[in-house]
């Protein structure tokens, strides 16, 4: 592996394991073996650092919303959409716990972050209006745009709010349970057949929060 690419796993290992604020490059140089000057080659500093792995959660979140396969539409594939982003949270954790502060800091990432939470929630109404067609929900267009915003917030801020609500280490159950939360949500407005499909997916996630709870 390249050194320019072991920076960025390094620091997404130590970001997620102590939190963004308490890691410095020092930490992350040591962390991977090479001296700070080393490191300073490649990165100017630890804001150029979160830019790129940014990139790479970009990306991540891209080819996260590639279909399931060629059949795959509707609920089918909001529940893949779902379980793939909350993996996509675990991977980049340290970035939802800290957003705020992340973002404030830096008006370029901002900016490409708005254009990412933008494309999100096209997907999020797109994919809603498929469940539609499909006769798992009933909702009109004013209805689906306001639940593609709450899901969209559930979404970009739950491992925030875990945090602050606990500030102990975001785990693989705190995930879980955001996924848990977002069918909750979605559950009220699913018709009889929509709610036979999603009982049984929620089903496995209760029981891999309480696996993970427990691990």
């Amino acid at each position: 592996m390249k050194t320019k690419d072991k920076v960025i796993q390094g620091s997404i290992e130590l970001f997620n394991l102590h939190g963004e604020r308490n890691v410095t490059t020092n930490h992350i140089a040591a962390h991977i073996g090479i001296s700070p000057g080393n490191l300073y080659y490649h990165y100017r500093n630890k804001d150029d650092i979160i830019r790129s792995i940014y990139k790479l959660y970009e990306k991540n979140l891209d080819q996260m919303f590639q279909p399931k396969d060629a059949n795959s539409v509707g609920i089918d594939e909001m529940m893949y959409y779902l379980d793939r982003v909350f993996y996509s949270m675990w991977q980049f954790r340290f970035f939802y716990a800290n957003l705020p502060d992340i973002l404030a800091r830096d008006s370029e990432l901002h900016e490409r972050y708005l254009v990412a939470q933008k494309s999100l929630y096209q997907r999020i109404v797109g994919t809603l209006s498929e469940v539609r067609t499909q006769g798992y929900i009933t909702l009109d267009d004013d209805m689906i745009d306001d639940l593609a915003h709450t899901l969209k917030l559930v979404v970009a801020f739950w491992v925030s709010y875990q945090h602050t609500q606990s500030m102990t280490e975001i785990t693989q159950a705190t995930i879980s349970k955001g996924v848990l939360k977002v069918i909750n949500i979605v559950k009220s407005y699913l018709t009889p057949a929509g709610l036979d499909y999603v009982n049984g997916i929620e089903q496995n996630y209760i029981e891999m929060t309480k696996t993970n709870a427990s691990a």
